[in-house]
């Protein structure tokens, strides 16, 4: 992806479009991947980075929602487990299964929740990733030998899906651009154009870069900005009801030596009516998450002291060394673009089926979801969208569409265990079919192959890459989203931020002022992700 040569196709067509997406998260990419993969003329209009919003800090599960089968909402389960198992057959280099385990300390709670995962593996069917089944007490602690042992009766083991959600955006983006799609970054709407009898035309953004306003005209405009949907449905009409009740998830990382093994612990039933995941993640441990209301949704949300003792209290009571403060690397929080109900209630159970919204103007506001479900939701709405439109029909092809590609990784290329597994941080395998020619960089300019920070295997080359091929424009796409230096170890991303805005800055051209002031606004935002300075 070039993203002048993407701005260049976006002010280039002299007819309408026929959609234009805004939003650049997984609803929004996912859209423009649909509607390009059927032949449509489509572009794609993202505020900010793609992803820098919920897209980028989710749970980091492909799954059908155990919660969502306590609650008996059937439908969304098997919808969910369906999807699954297409995103794990489409983007096998960055969907995986993985094992949890449900630890039992009471003797109810066996044969409980062995039934409940026992429906769970029916109604997945063919797209089953493993069978369920009891564990004995010894057999538990084989898989999480750092589990509290005293009480431990025994276990139910399950499997769902794991991914990194930022590098599968990324993947659906460059695939979107494959297809002719053209995507931008950087550039929020300003303005919506309606015609005499109020039917919207087309919109003006601003190219963020520059300070510049364009127009685009097109047949229909589809609202794909999660929590910022009732912003854009305000300028469509002010006087338009919110269909977001926004909620903020908050999630603690913590050092992998808290779950060395390739095995999950899913905590059924915690204080607010969740479930609480311990997962290993990139070579670290992932605990989430919250439920947590908020007023108005922001890009860089700022998780509460309170969701973090919350995490760290649930958590203790299930590892045999209870997480203190001192071992978090990095905390981040996530806004849900929940779907608002007349019925009100709390945001913990709001249901996550996704809803379209058809405006008086011939907006479409696509709200809700998950990141599980993405693709069916992406194919309603364009469905919808070609009607609005009036286009011919055409049938959707993502549930055969490979995400990225796929490609062996080389394992000449210093130490090959870092190469083959998407378990670990280091592992250019999730780069799909992009991994010969960003190792075919390190060949050429060895000094790209080097890890810019010892704890963390992210290379120099990464950089480079991201700002060549994946339309990374700032020192923040490229630690919080290429890669995931931010989330994995907040401190480790701010000692490398110098270096990557050096990269940056040889690539696009950016002087030395550029550089010092992106050092220092990384550095600034990222402090957030450190918990000894996050605060209420």
């Amino acid at each position: 992806m070039d993203r002048t040569a993407s701005l260049n196709k976006l002010l280039a067509r002299p007819t309408p479009w026929d959609m234009l997406v805004v939003g650049g998260g997984a609803t929004g990419v996912g859209i423009a991947l649909d509607a390009a993969s059927r032949g449509y003329a489509v572009g794609l209009l993202e505020q900010s980075d793609f992803g820098k919003g919920t897209s980028s800090r989710s749970t980091k599960l492909i799954h059908g929602g155990v919660r969502y089968l306590q609650q008996g909402n059937i439908s969304l389960v098997m919808e969910a487990l369906k999807e699954r198992g297409i995103l794990r057959r489409n983007a096998p280099h960055l969907v995986h299964d993985l094992a949890f385990v449900v630890p039992n300390y009471a003797w109810w709670e066996a044969p409980f929740y062995g039934l409940g995962m026992r429906i769970y593996d029916l109604l997945a069917g063919q797209y089953g990733f493993g069978k369920s089944r009891l564990l004995s007490r010894e057999e538990v602690l084989a898989h999480i030998p750092t589990l509290e042992r005293e009480g431990l009766r025994g276990g139910v083991l399950y499997y769902d899906g794991q991914f990194d959600d930022a590098r599968l955006l990324i993947d659906l983006a460059r695939t979107a651009d494959q297809y002719g799609a053209a995507l931008i970054n950087y550039a929020p709407v300003t303005n919506l154009a309606h015609d005499a009898a109020g039917f919207l035309t087309g919109l003006t953004f601003r190219d963020a870069e520059t300070g510049r306003e364009h127009r685009l005209t097109a047949r229909c405009i589809i609202n794909a900005t999660g929590p910022f949907a009732d912003g854009l449905c305000r300028l469509d009409d002010p006087q338009s009801a919110s269909l977001i009740a926004p909620s903020q998830g908050t999630h603690v990382v913590l050092d992998r030596s808290f779950l060395p093994h390739d095995t999950a612990i899913m905590v059924p039933r915690t204080s607010d009516g969740r479930v609480l995941f311990a997962i290993p993640w990139l070579e670290h441990v992932l605990l989430g998450t919250t439920d947590t209301p908020v007023s108005e949704p922001v890009l860089e949300p700022i998780p509460l002291e309170e969701e973090i003792d919350f995490i760290l209290d649930t958590a203790r009571p299930y590892l045999h060394r209870p997480p203190q403060r001192r071992d978090i690397l990095s905390v981040f929080a996530g806004i849900r673009p929940l779907v608002r109900t007349t019925e009100g209630g709390r945001t913990a159970s709001l249901s996550r089926e996704h809803a379209i919204h058809v405006a008086k103007s011939g907006l479409i506001t696509i709200a809700g979801g998950k990141w599980t479900t993405y693709r069916k939701m992406a194919q309603d709405c364009v469905d919808q969208a070609a009607t609005i439109a009036q286009l011919d029909e055409r049938p959707c092809i993502t549930g055969d569409l490979t995400i990225g590609g796929s490609h062996p990784a080389r394992a000449d290329i210093g130490d090959p265990r870092k190469f083959g597994d998407p378990r670990n941080s280091g592992d250019l395998a999730s780069y799909g079919g992009a991994v010969p020619a960003l190792q075919e960089l390190m060949v050429s300019h060895p000094d790209l192959a080097q890890p810019l920070h010892p704890a963390l295997p992210i290379r120099a080359a990464q950089v480079v890459w991201a700002a060549r091929q994946e339309m990374a424009r700032t020192v923040d796409d490229v630690l919080a989203r290429r890669t995931r230096a931010l989330f994995l170890n907040a401190q480790a991303a701010i000692d490398m931020a110098p270096t990557v805005a050096e990269l940056l800055a040889a690539d696009l051209a950016r002087d030395a002022t550029w550089q010092r002031d992106q050092v220092t606004r990384f550095q600034s935002q990222a402090r957030h992700y450190l918990p000894a300075t996050v605060s209420a």
